[in-house]
């Protein structure tokens, strides 16, 4: 089953989708997408990383998560956005290849047994991006985020802190 969680930054997203993953299990799994770039984003992910308590699993993976050990388990996947952002700088900035590399593995995890709470960005609410690759990544991602709600069995959008139900 695939809970969908979309959302503008800070809009409460992974809050919820961690709480979401608290009610369901006693022992969730996060997994964290992020690839760490600098000093300032490495204590954003270490500071998520002591929000979550002792009860959590956390794997740490840029591409590849249906490799992960997530059968039967109530999951976190946090989040969309940067985990595009990795396959979308393996690909060379390539669009197509990028974003059927996302659906092989939402299609994956689709076909699993477990509850997978999707995390991810709306990017084509604000202001269209200056540059060609700024354009493209949210092309991608408007993409994907479409795939994702169309699997998704429940599906919320985040605003001040409050999902709204879509799906």
């Amino acid at each position: 089953m695939i809970w969908y969680v979309s959302g503008g930054a800070r809009s409460g997203k992974s809050r919820y989708a961690q709480e979401l993953a608290l009610k369901l299990s006693r022992e969730p799994v996060y997994v964290a997408t992020a690839r760490i770039w600098d000093e300032d984003f490495a204590k954003r992910v270490e500071r998520h990383r002591d929000e979550r308590g002792p009860e959590w699993t956390t794997f740490e993976t840029e591409k590849e998560i249906r490799s992960l050990p997530l059968d039967g388990r109530v999951v976190v996947i946090d989040c969309v956005t940067l985990w595009l952002t990795n396959l979308f700088f393996a690909f060379d900035s390539q669009i197509e290849p990028a974003l059927k590399a996302f659906q092989r593995e939402i299609d994956a995890l689709a076909a699993r047994e477990g509850t997978f709470i999707v995390v991810s960005n709306e990017l084509g609410m604000g202001l269209h991006a200056e540059t060609e690759l700024g354009r493209a990544f949210t092309d991608l991602q408007g993409w994907a985020n479409q795939y994702v709600a169309k699997l998704a069995e429940h599906a919320c959008f985040m605003v001040s802190g409050l999902p709204l139900k879509v799906k």
